[in-house]
């Protein structure tokens, strides 16, 4: 197809996960992008077009999948605000509407079907109760991409903090001892993306592409900074007690107590992974690679 039949719509274009999309798609010169915005005038660089969209707006997606081939969505549940199921659910009428034939839908593990009920982590499971609406939808392809739990939330909502002992490190309920976090740097999902749409015989038909550059214990974490001459504690602390802390504090705890009995992504995902790997040409980069080129340690 030429490049007009073949463009591809980006949700969440100014974000990390639209905003690597955007980028892979670029740097593969094989579709057009067209990156929705709400505000398109401060973003007008962002893309080969940007269009003005709002998750909140239904009414202003149909127009911006218009003469689309494929779109990628992605919603932001820790917005004021946001609620997935009801703005996902717009946006997967409004691309079938307009004639998408193939649609990406970044998801994450139903935690509540994994864990029998146990666990309540609404973040995950919100998004995973979408994925029946993309399969029932009857695009001619559909996708399922999952993004891991990011390097980058070490340098941002994870970030290490001065401790009552003095030193500067983690205080989290969680064992740091057995692997359970499946990690990746936000960035490389692009590529899976873009693999996708590139290669839908593949990877069009339902498939679940999850990004996983490591796959660690938060103790080998925090060995390979310190391998890097940082000097970071860790304290495990009772979930009761953490969930206090913050207004997001009992669901980031009820995640961690999930990690620990069932991993990140809940299930023995080898294949899946070795699949989103092959479909986007490349090995996803390590934490150690990530972590000397993004978390430099401070002279003395």
């Amino acid at each position: 197809m030429g490049t007009n039949e073949r463009l591809i719509a980006v949700i969440g274009a100014t974000r990390q996960q639209g905003g690597a999309v955007v980028r892979a798609l670029q740097a593969g010169k094989q579709f057009e992008v067209r990156a929705l915005s709400r505000n398109p005038d401060k973003h007008h660089e962002l893309a080969d077009k940007v269009v003005k969209a709002d998750l909140k707006r239904p009414g202003t997606l149909r127009a911006a999948f218009d003469g689309a081939h494929g779109v990628f969505l992605v919603t932001n549940f820790w917005e004021e605000g946001t609620d997935e199921l009801k703005q996902a659910s717009a946006a997967i009428r409004a691309a079938k509407d307009a004639g998408v034939k193939h649609f990406i839908w970044s998801t994450l593990p139903d935690v509540e079907a994994i864990s029998g009920g146990k666990f309540h982590v609404p973040h995950f499971t919100g998004k995973a109760k979408v994925d029946r609406i993309v399969k029932e939808a009857g695009f001619a392809h559909h996708t399922f991409v999952i993004a891991p739990f990011y390097y980058q939330n070490l340098v941002g909502s994870l970030a290490p903090q001065k401790q009552a002992d003095g030193s500067v490190g983690w205080a989290l309920p969680l064992d740091p001892n057995p692997r359970c976090i499946h990690m990746g740097d936000i960035n490389e999902l692009g590529n899976i993306v873009a693999g996708a749409f590139a290669h839908p015989d593949e990877a069009g038909h339902g498939e679940y592409l999850p990004l996983v550059g490591d796959f660690m214990s938060f103790s080998e974490i925090v060995d390979t900074l310190n391998r890097q001459g940082h000097k970071f504690s860790f304290k495990q602390v009772p979930k009761e007690v953490y969930a206090s802390l913050f207004p997001e504090a009992t669901e980031v705890a009820e995640t961690f107590s999930y990690f620990q009995a069932h991993t990140y992504l809940g299930s023995d995902s080898h294949d899946e992974i070795a699949l989103a790997n092959k479909i986007a040409g490349r090995q996803p980069g390590k934490f150690s690679t990530w972590v000397r080129l993004n978390f430099p340690a401070q002279p003395p």
